[in-house]
């Protein structure tokens, strides 16, 4: 059963990482080509990120009705929807549109945050849960290194069909998505053994919140979206300035399947690296060498400031499922309220990157990225935290 469900959640993580990367080919395009300023142009990953909060807890409790098969499968078919949205108000240019599929879109990627990632530490008797969960968010990473790839010749560059090429991409997203619901919805009973609690108590929600552990890696969550969605949107711009690399707005898109690629490697290597070092100490050196990296990129030039931001995303690697793994509290049973919490600090990738854009506007791109750098110093901290014994946190 357990090999079962990985094999089908590859598929979901795939494409989770495939719509998260397109979706941030959409900053460069409309802050390079369509001459809107940075936070206009954050604004989209404001309505990507938002749903998360807004929609966390009214998704959980559909989930302990439902299970976790059927809600996954719903997640799919609100995203498969959703991207049917973005073809057609990227076809007719139509930004309040765009928005609104951008709601729409994370909408369904929240029902696959909340469900498919507690599964597998759910379900893994071996201990092994955050090894596995590292090893298909390097199958979601696969997903984040083509779509700048594919995406960047449809969204960045002129094509002979005009704008009706910025929607082709989501068109073959809202195709695939579409199978891969019908696959989990046939599956539908797969974790018959391992059913979603069937009620919520409000005892228990009280319980969660005094986990101190869980609201230290909530925070932390929401600095590893909040930092890694802001340089994956703004890194094209910063390769285009004439300092940097001075690249058309194309192929700086493209280079970011380099930022995107690093993750990949590194959560590959990460499933193995954390079978043999403790996951919270490889979280403190990932967070630390973010920092020297981000610091880097803000104070050099040339290939070097290129060379250092790029290299960010190699650290973020084993970020996302080790906080994950490493904030769910000890009682499974409160696994739905904490994924839920976990879900809904994804946030940052909203206020985090919106901020940015509003601080770039007035200082610079370059000083800007002052606010991704204390997010991993927030991540560091927190390795540091729950490495200390319990009696002293």
């Amino acid at each position: 059963m357990v090999g079962r469900l990985f094999r089908r959640s590859i598929g979901i993580f795939f494409m989770g990482g495939f719509v998260t990367a397109l979706v941030g080919l959409l900053v460069p395009r409309l802050t390079l080509i369509d001459r809107l300023d940075y936070t206009r142009g954050a604004l989209v990953q404001f309505a990507f990120h938002s749903s998360y909060l807004v929609f966390a807890l009214p998704i959980t409790a559909l989930l302990v009705r439902t299970g976790y098969m059927r809600a996954i499968a719903a997640g799919l078919g609100v995203m498969t929807i959703a991207c049917l949205g973005l073809c057609i108000a990227a076809t007719i240019g139509s930004f309040p549109l765009l928005l609104l599929a951008l709601l729409g879109l994370s909408t369904g990627i929240t029902f696959l945050q909340i469900a498919a990632n507690v599964v597998q530490p759910l379900v893994a008797a071996d201990g092994r849960g955050a090894a596995r969960l590292t090893l298909l968010q390097g199958f979601n990473s696969v997903g984040t290194v083509l779509a700048p790839l594919i995406g960047a010749s449809f969204l960045l560059q002129a094509n002979p069909l005009g704008r009706w090429s910025m929607g082709l991409p989501f068109l073959a997203c809202a195709v695939a998505l579409a199978m891969l619901g019908l696959v989990f919805w046939r599956a539908r009973g797969l974790l018959a053994a391992h059913p979603a609690p069937r009620r919520l108590p409000l005892a228990d929600f009280g319980r969660v919140l005094r986990e101190r552990r869980l609201a230290w890696g909530g925070l932390a969550m929401f600095g590893y979206v909040g930092a890694e969605v802001t340089i994956g949107s703004l890194l094209a711009n910063y390769l285009a300035r004439p300092d940097i690399l001075g690249t058309d707005p194309a192929t700086a898109g493209r280079l970011v399947s380099l930022y995107w690629g690093g993750a990949m490697l590194g959560r590959f290597a990460g499933a193995v690296g954390l079978a043999r070092i403790a996951p919270a100490r490889l979280l403190a050196i990932m967070a630390s060498g973010a920092v020297l990296l981000v610091a880097g990129a803000m104070h050099t030039h040339g290939v070097a400031g290129a060379a250092a931001l790029i290299a960010v995303g190699l650290c973020n690697a084993i970020m996302y499922p080790t906080v994950f793994a490493l904030a769910l509290p000890e009682d499974r049973g409160l696994a739905p309220y904490a994924s839920m919490m976990l879900c809904m600090a994804v946030v940052g990738g909203a206020a985090v990157p919106l901020a940015t854009g509003a601080l770039a506007d007035r200082v610079g791109l370059a000083a800007a990225l002052v606010l991704p750098l204390l997010c991993y110093l927030g991540i560091a901290a927190f390795a540091g935290l729950v490495a200390l014994p319990a009696a002293k946190r």
